[in-house]
């Protein structure tokens, strides 16, 4: 397997545990949203998230390096995970959740065309229509209503374009910037936003259970955030963004097992088109690693000769 081929397939990996921890981290948000508010919640976490990374940062000699969050690059990325943080949230509580769940999963989308315009990654019809199979699939999931759509529609957009930017932000800081750094920087980013709003939302009196619960939460954003990082470093941006969509899939085994939500018809149709698409980008990938040591031998019996 070339290097290529393998930072590919640890990117798809990475995505695919980032979306399981994201949709963990959920649920268990979920559960905590109901007796807390939003931005004191998320500060909260936040403040928890940030002790686990410094935590972890100290544990692996990292900590010495302290001054890489500051970096303009990786400050940069903080900042577009926060503003994507506070959008989403913002159009939320506007749009219907599945409105809002469907535009945000756009992002996949955003996140193909800047790889194309600013990496040069090279994209091809059939990859284009699995990234809109797959996209097609998310709809069929979450079936926005027409209705439910306002000019906060614009606003969750711009939400999933700034995911989009981080992710192109990540490819920009040097490889040697160590992960864990980069996920203390995007945690500070989106607390000190949270802190900020959570003072104008107001704050409410918690069980010691919601703050059990929001540390193991926590540690599962953590994990999202690391593996995003390593996602970005490792894989093409254009082949590891569809497994973005894996997150659906995750949040339709945890809403049945914990919450007992069964797809309807529509639902598993979109389920069948999502793992298709999944399979096809694995299958062009596969077949594209099998291909390129072919191809380089012939470039250099060519050259030979």
């Amino acid at each position: 397997m070339t290097s290529v081929a393998a930072g590919n397939r640890r990117g798809i990996l990475s995505m695919a545990g980032a979306m399981a921890c994201f949709v963990a981290n959920d649920a268990l948000v979920k559960i905590v949203s109901a007796g807390m508010p939003t931005a004191q919640l998320i500060f909260l976490r936040g403040l928890i998230a940030a002790a686990i990374v410094v935590a972890v940062a100290l544990a692996t000699g990292a900590a010495v390096r302290i001054r890489e969050t500051v970096h303009p690059r990786v400050l940069a990325r903080g900042v577009a995970e926060a503003l994507a943080t506070v959008l989403y949230l913002t159009a939320l509580f506007q749009l219907p959740l599945a409105n809002a769940a469907a535009i945000n999963l756009s992002a996949p989308l955003f996140i193909v065309v800047l790889a194309v315009v600013f990496l040069r990654e090279r994209v091809g019809a059939a990859h284009w229509l699995a990234l809109g199979a797959g996209f097609a699939g998310v709809v069929l999931v979450v079936q926005p209503g027409l209705a439910g759509f306002n000019a906060y529609a614009l606003v969750c957009l711009l939400g999933a374009f700034l995911q989009a930017v981080r992710d192109l932000l990540t490819r920009r800081i040097a490889p040697d910037v160590p992960a864990v750094l980069i996920t203390l920087s995007t945690t500070i980013a989106v607390t000190a936003l949270a802190g900020v709003l959570s003072l104008v939302e107001g704050w409410r009196a918690f069980a010691l259970r919601d703050l059990a619960l929001l540390a193991l939460a926590a540690g599962f954003l953590m994990g999202a955030y690391w593996l995003i990082v390593d996602a970005m470093r490792h894989g093409e941006m254009s082949l590891v963004a569809p497994f973005r969509y894996t997150g659906v899939l995750y949040a339709i085994v945890v809403g049945y097992v914990v919450w007992g939500d069964v797809p309807n018809a529509l639902a598993w149709g979109g389920i069948a088109l999502l793992v298709a698409s999944g399979l096809f980008v694995l299958y062009r990938q596969r077949k594209r690693a099998r291909f390129a040591p072919a191809r380089g031998r012939a470039s250099m019996n060519g050259r030979s000769g």
